[in-house]
């Protein structure tokens, strides 16, 4: 391995072992721990959004339509949300959040806000602009590779043969 690469590596680890106790703590475990990524996802939609259909969620997630019924069946179970028919057309499901789950993504959003206004009353103005900015381009380069990796040719399977 060259040395770029190890640079990156001890870089990554050093960054995870310094926020390993913001993200290990118990209001994490309590908030984020207990949801996939799926479920905070249709929780940050449906707060933004008041409802939703279910083919909207499949699109957001990018799931197909089965999946999407699968994660919100468990979120129904788990009280953060509801299901009701269309009162004109019963094949439109349309999915509504309950305050459980409300409560849920107002208490991440609020942890998420105390962090952030702590680091930014830390910087400079200028130190602001930059983080901005870094963050822009990151997002850049990450919306350049998901695009490039959509658009490269599928990968080939390879085939086990059982005996």
């Amino acid at each position: 391995m060259d040395a770029e690469k190890l640079l990156m590596e001890d870089t990554l680890f050093q960054f995870i072992d310094r926020i390993k106790p913001l993200i290990a703590g118990d209001l994490w475990a309590n908030i984020l721990m207990n949801a996939t990524k799926n479920e905070l996802l249709v929780l940050l939609l449906l707060y933004r959004q008041e409802d939703v259909t279910m083919t909207q969620v499949a699109q957001y997630l990018n799931v197909p339509l089965n999946t999407a019924t699968g994660i919100i069946s468990r979120m129904e179970k788990q009280a953060l949300l509801s299901r009701e028919r269309n009162d004109d057309d019963k094949r439109v499901v349309t999915i509504r959040l309950h305050e459980s789950g409300r409560n849920q993504i107002r208490q991440i959003l609020t942890t998420f806000r105390q962090y952030g206004q702590k680091v930014l009353a830390e910087l400079t103005s200028d130190e602001t602009a930059l983080l901005f900015t870094i963050i822009e381009k990151v997002f850049c380069v990450l919306q350049k590779e998901q695009s490039r990796a959509m658009n490269s040719p599928a990968q080939t399977i390879r085939k086990i043969i059982i005996e």
